[in-house]
């Protein structure tokens, strides 16, 4: 009978916890110096603490590597705790943001996270999420890939849609996860008081709520918050808890144990499934995916360095017998890792601290392009070559390129033809053209005296749009530039206001916005290209819209217009200057003493469905937004945009919006999204997509939900504030904390593009577009007079690689979206990651390597599955299909001769 009764006893699981944030309104620096003094006081307690038993030190590893960096004495200790699973760290390397990162940053601050944590002798199998804003509807996939099955954490859930703690948590493409929900926060008890009397109430309290909620007999008590010191007493205060409340079982205990004994009591559970983004009882603060877009952008384009040509160049150029750096790669992973933080990817921090998280993106993108620049010198300075003027064009797509793109050269004087390996003469355009004679050979070096180099005259450094012939797939190929023969191509520039290709023409109409025609279908967009600027009352956490707002559209603005147009491209320049307010102050009275100066170009590129968009503005006011608006015509109930590893869709309203005053949410349900790429809305016989190589947030508005609104930037002045129309209540983060910088004044620039189709979503590509425009094609030029201190000096090397090289590749047809192509981490195999992106349609490929190879499937942390693909050497390897949102990894390894 006793121990029936005990079964009946709710079971309190105390925690102890720090949710320790690496920065926010103070820096990295003042966390780690104190990081010290805490991590010292939580080994002595566990080590020393009579009935401590356990911590749980914010599932995040990095905070190991930062302690024992200046503790290293310490690292014996830690492993005998992480060991005994005393100690809880992983699997987190950075408590990362889920949402405006890319899927690839989320696997590998997992990767890493993991193998930091086993470093130490544990990693926590658990996806600890206690304060992220918001949780992606992939995560449960790329939970279980890393062998995963439990999820516990904060925000996304309201009680309208669990009103219990348990549930299974069902991903896009089906995985599930046994998920609990911390539904008072991750702080819920970290303040206990310590006074027999009050003691007994708030234990009433405090667990009753959390009984309600629970739908077992186990509750999950957390004893800690930010930065917290550890609670030396707690064990004291366990074995009172248990004095003073015998209807009750107080034990310590830490996440695994705890959701290991929770699952085996549950059954029945309800099934959520997608996106948690709920913010009724919690702020998700979904507007941050445009808080300091200066930030994410410069984020959004060094992940896409790394992903999309770094690691692919990288293994093309160990194929070909070089080392693969595998360390440094890690090394600008875990900058982005330490900004990928959410806080830190946020922008919600101080500006002191937001100075830290720029400067770890200098770092990150210098040693990338270094790395880079690096490893197509290696390759290119063994292909052989004779030509003074010879470039390597790297193509780190699996399939074969071709088309119009950028490159940069260094020039002497005069005209030139260029041509590919099979002598096919390349049309191009001159963009741009600088002098730079003596900054060049000023810096060269002759290594070799006795070897005669060519030194032109006069060097120029230009810009050049060439359209190729053909790229190989994940390899490359070399052009060469004949200044024997005449071929100089320089734009024609005019006031026109018009341009085409094959596919569209664009003209400026009287109201300054654009007009599309789509010339296969005769269809006409007009009114496309507006900029809307409003104010933004918000902050670093939130945009909200004053209480009096002024909304300035460039609709009517008076528009400078000038055409430039090549073989290759015709691109259209237009200035504008609206009249806005200078700050909410004026805004509210309806006054627009400020200038906002804003150039956009639009480009055509031959045999390009893509519409190519530039926009360059001088910022010279505060506290607002700027919005670009495309009118697609299209009346939509749902937008669809690329999530990590996939797509999704989503509702253009919301039904809280009509309740959430009443039932007092915590903010305003609104359809400001984020995307990964891109945004579209179709109607199934034909759509427009808005694809983004910087900010990553979109809204879809108009009386018929038929604008896409894609957000440039906003800016604000506080990192807190009270009482926003979008967010009641108190203020989120520091109201005192000023943020000037975040006013981003001065100049700002951002691309995009507009892709037109008459077609369903699916078969319209989308996702591929987005890809390839986010993969330009990579080039390398290299000519004896550059060879110096401009690049450091390289010696000759024997030339013993073909012209024309492919790696791999995926044979048609294919339709899977490559997401990594690497060197596996450790073994000699490389590592291919696809996904399918449609919504209805199964996805696959074949892959064909270079040569004989296996073709194993592995999960996202590179363990095997069991599963080798049937292949041969000139057919490859047939993957399984692939259904909605699905991710597979594959370990490609050669066979030896």
């Amino acid at each position: 009978m006793e121990g029936e009764r005990d079964m009946s006893r709710t079971k309190v699981h105390v925690i102890p916890h720090t949710h320790w944030d690496r920065e926010w309104y103070f820096t990295t620096s003042r966390s780690k110096v104190y990081l010290v003094k805490h991590v010292k006081e939580v080994l002595d307690a566990l080590e020393n603490g009579d009935g401590f038993k356990y911590y749980l030190l914010d599932a995040q590893g990095s905070l190991l590597d930062d302690y024992t960096r200046w503790c290293p004495e310490d690292e014996e200790r830690i492993r005998r705790l992480v060991s005994d699973k005393r100690l809880m760290t992983g699997p987190w390397y950075t408590q990362t943001d889920q949402l405006v990162i890319s899927g690839e940053s989320i696997v590998r601050n997992l990767y890493y996270g993991m193998e930091t944590a086993q470093k130490y002798g544990h990693a926590m199998k658990v996806g600890y999420v206690p304060d992220a804003f918001g949780q992606s509807a992939q995560m449960p996939q790329i939970y279980q890939e890393f062998g995963i099955r439990h999820f516990l954490f904060w925000r996304g859930v309201a009680d309208n849609t669990n009103p219990k703690t348990e549930f299974l948590w069902k991903g896009s493409d089906g995985s599930q996860v046994f998920a609990v929900q911390m539904p008072f926060g991750y702080y819920y008890g970290g303040n206990i008081p310590e006074e027999a009397g009050e003691l007994e109430a708030y234990l009433d309290s405090q667990i009753g709520a959390l009984e309600e909620k629970a739908s077992t007999r186990h509750v999950y008590f957390p004893n800690g918050f930010d930065q917290a010191p550890i609670r030396l007493n707690l064990p004291e205060l366990i074995r009172t808890f248990n004095e003073l409340d015998p209807e009750r079982e107080y034990v310590m205990n830490e996440p695994e144990r705890f959701l290991e004994e929770i699952e085996k009591d549950s059954s029945d559970l309800p099934v959520l499934e997608g996106e948690l983004m709920e913010a009724k009882h919690m702020r998700i603060h979904k507007s941050i995916f445009s808080t300091r877009a200066d930030l994410k952008q410069q984020n959004n384009e060094i992940e896409n360095l790394i992903v999309n040509t770094l690691e692919p160049v990288l293994s093309i150029s160990h194929a070909l017998g070089h080392e693969y750096p595998h360390h440094i790669v890690k090394d600008i992973w875990k900058l982005l890792f330490e900004n990928a933080a959410h806080d830190s990817i946020g922008g919600c921090n101080s500006d002191t601290t937001n100075r830290d998280v720029a400067f770890r993106y200098k770092q990150a993108r210098d040693i990338a392009e270094n790395l880079l620049e690096l490893h197509k010198r290696m390759i290119a300075s063994k292909i052989k070559q004779e030509e003074t003027f010879a470039f390597t064009v790297f193509n780190t797509l699996p399939y074969p390129r071709k088309g119009v793109t950028e490159i940069e050269a260094y020039l002497p004087e005069g005209s030139f033809v260029i041509r590919d390996t099979k002598g096919q003469q390349l049309p191009y355009t001159i963009t741009e053209k600088v002098e730079q004679t003596d900054y060049v050979l000023g810096q060269h070096i002759d290594l070799n005296p006795s070897k005669k180099v060519y030194l032109p005259e006069r060097v120029f450094r230009a810009k050049l749009l060439v359209e190729l012939q053909e790229v190989p797939a994940m390899g490359y190929t070399q052009i060469v530039f004949d200044f024997s023969s005449t071929g100089d191509a320089i734009a024609e520039r005019s006031n026109g206001d018009c341009i085409e290709n094959e596919f569209f023409t664009i003209s400026v109409q009287e109201n300054g916005a654009l007009s599309i025609t789509d010339k296969v279908s005769g269809r006409v967009y007009v009114d496309q290209m507006v900029f809307e600027e409003n104010g933004d009352d918000g902050d670093s956490y939130n945009y909200s819209p004053p209480e009096r707002d002024l909304t300035v559209s460039s609709l009517g603005a008076d528009v400078e217009t000038i055409t430039s147009k090549g073989p290759v491209a015709e691109d259209l320049s237009l200035r504008m200057k609206l009249k806005v307010p200078y700050d909410l102050n004026e805004r509210s009275a309806a006054l627009t003493s400020a200038e906002f100066p804003l150039q956009a170009s639009v480009s055509l590129r031959k045999g390009e469905r893509l519409i190519r968009f530039s926009v360059n503005v001088d910022n010279r006011v505060l506290s607002h937004r700027l919005r670009v608006l495309f009118d697609t015509g299209i009346a939509s109930k749902l937008s669809i945009a690329d999530q990590p590893f996939g797509v999704i869709a989503r509702p253009t309203t919301l039904e809280e919006v009509k309740v959430w005053e009443r039932e007092q949410w915590t903010e305003k349900p609104i359809t400001i999204e984020a995307m990964q790429s891109y945004v579209a809305l179709n109607d199934g016989s034909r759509g427009v997509a808005v694809l983004t190589e910087g900010g990553r947030e979109y809204e879809i508005i108009g009386p018929e939900h038929d604008t896409i609104a894609l957000t440039l930037f906003r800016t604000f002045g506080y990192m807190g504030k009270e009482n926003l129309l979008y967010r009641p209540g108190r203020a989120s983060g520091e109201k005192i904390v000023e943020t000037p910088d975040a006013q981003l004044l001065g100049e700002l620039s951002f691309t995009f593009a507009l892709h037109v189709h008459e077609s369903g979503f699916d078969e319209a590509d989308i996702a591929r577009a987005a890809k390839e425009y986010l993969t330009p094609l990579s080039s390398y030029q290299l000519s004896d007079f550059l060879n110096g201190r401009l690049i450091f000096a390289f010696r000759d090397e024997e030339r013993i690689f073909e012209q024309n090289y492919s790696l791999l590749s995926f044979s048609e047809p294919s339709n899977v979206i490559l997401s990594a192509f690497k060197k596996a981490e450790h073994s000699d195999g490389y590592v291919v990651r696809v996904f399918n992106p449609y919504l209805k349609k199964n996805a696959t490929a074949r892959i064909t390597y270079g040569g004989s190879a296996h073709y194993e499937l592995v999960s996202l942390d590179e363990r095997s599955k069991g599963e080798t693909l049937v292949a041969s050497a000139s057919e490859g390897a047939q993957l399984p299909e692939l259904q909605h949102c699905k991710l597979m990894t594959v370990l490609v390894t050669p066979e030896i001769k």
